[in-house]
């Protein structure tokens, strides 16, 4: 057997780590504390059996009508995926020739270089400033500029008009990848409906409670839409799926009730943790990234992993200082900050 060498020499991406416990405080994978519409579980308790016969609407019809509602914009210009990694892959094969790049923030999600490794091209990063902004440009002439907004790890923002004016003359296609959007107040959807080169990618895992659903969702101009039909696998979202997702979506109360909670509570975590000296970011996001006052990062990753709090950790120049932290609930805030104020001193 024989493997392709991109794939042999691939440094494969390393997702956050799921604790089999359940005396544990998770704050790792930027999970909603709080559970999802009740409405999901309506759909779930009376979803036909017998529909499970039969493949799944391969063009998504119900769902785009609803996400044509709940953000004014037209079904024809709505794509749907088996979460938003699995769109992230296919604008891979869709918007980049073999000879060509693909760029992102730096630093950003990890996945992004992966995905340029699998697709045998080359990665081009855009280096943040020393206060994590962006310059609204793109280093290396990608092809496709892979732009997270709020930025992971981050948690930093980029301004809306930032985005227009870079777009504008940037000859390829620009993602914004909004899965914390929600968290932000703010959205690029109103730009991909007048623009030739922007796609809005949102996730129902973070702020609709439905990470384990993996379920995402792009907005773009037609022609680049269509492009995605193209390339995906025949049925790439269940029919279970796609009925939980009508659900959440039409209950947006629910929705915006839960990450009204986690903004108060990242406040009073960003404020808590800034009391301890803790140089924070200003957070758009379900998390924050934090550098630890007095202790090197990685030894309070350790300390919180002892006492059963996880937390998220990456290696490098960039990040190698600071724990990105996801906002839990208030009870599992204050075991965190009882237990950075014994690390961390």
């Amino acid at each position: 057997m024989r493997i392709a060498e991109p794939v042999e020499k691939l440094v494969a991406y390393v997702p956050g780590e799921q604790p089999k416990s359940k005396d544990v405080v998770k704050l790792n994978t930027n999970e909603n504390p709080y559970p999802p519409s009740p409405e999901c579980a309506k759909v779930l308790s009376g979803f036909d059996i017998d529909r499970l016969r039969r493949y799944p609407d391969p063009v998504f019809t119900q769902l785009r009508e609803t996400v044509s509602r709940a953000w004014g914009v037209p079904a024809k210009s709505v794509f749907v995926g088996n979460g938003s990694d699995e769109i992230l892959s296919l604008a891979a094969k869709a918007f980049v020739e073999d000879d060509e790049r693909i760029g992102s923030l730096d630093p950003s999600y990890s996945l992004y270089k992966t995905l340029a490794a699998i697709r045998n091209v080359e990665f081009a990063p855009t280096a943040l400033d020393a206060d994590f902004r962006w310059n609204g440009k793109a280093d290396g002439n990608p092809a496709l500029f892979l732009l997270t907004n709020p930025n992971a790890p981050t948690g930093v923002c980029a301004k809306i008009d930032t985005i227009r004016e870079f777009a504008a003359t940037f000859p390829g296609v620009c993602l914004v990848d909004e899965a914390y959007a929600d968290f932000s107040g703010q959205t690029a959807i109103g730009l991909a409906a007048g623009s030739s080169n922007i796609i809005v990618m949102r996730t129902l895992s973070k702020s609709y409670s439905l990470a384990g659903l993996r379920l995402g969702i792009c907005i773009g101009p037609e022609d680049l839409i269509d492009a995605l039909y193209k390339v995906k696998d025949s049925y790439n979202v269940d029919a279970v799926a796609q009925a939980v997702a009508c659900a959440a979506i039409e209950d947006r109360a629910w929705m915006e009730k839960n990450t009204a909670k986690i903004k108060a509570t990242r406040s009073r975590l960003t404020d808590a943790l800034r009391a301890m000296g803790c140089d924070v970011p200003e957070s758009g996001s379900n998390f924050v990234f934090a550098r630890p006052a007095r202790r090197a990062a990685a030894e309070i990753f350790d300390g919180l992993r002892r006492e059963n709090i996880y937390v998220r950790y990456f290696p490098g120049e960039r990040t190698g200082d600071r724990l990105r932290i996801t906002v839990g609930t208030d009870e599992e805030t204050d075991r965190l900050l009882a237990a950075l104020a014994r690390l961390d001193k």
